[in-house]
């Protein structure tokens, strides 16, 4: 894969991120949790696919860590 793509999926990744949260900022407690969590989880599957490519470590565990917290939010989010 070339710079250029994995330049524009990391940007996606990151719009989705800034998306949720500012989302959950301004929503507040009428947030619909389960669709952030959903949002937040793909953009770090997104994002980790993205440091894997480049062998960057630091962000593949950063971004696994943000997986594994978004899965907790859906679970959460479904009960």
């Amino acid at each position: 894969m070339n710079n250029r793509t994995l330049n524009i999926l990391e940007g996606i990744g990151v719009g989705m991120r800034i998306l949720s949260f500012t989302a959950l900022s301004i929503m507040g407690k009428s947030t619909p949790f389960l669709a952030l969590w959903l949002i937040n989880t793909f953009d770090a599957i997104l994002l980790t696919y993205c440091a894997v490519v480049r062998k960057n470590n630091s962000y593949i565990v950063l971004n696994l860590f943000w997986i594994l917290v978004g899965l907790i939010g859906i679970y959460n989010s479904l009960k």
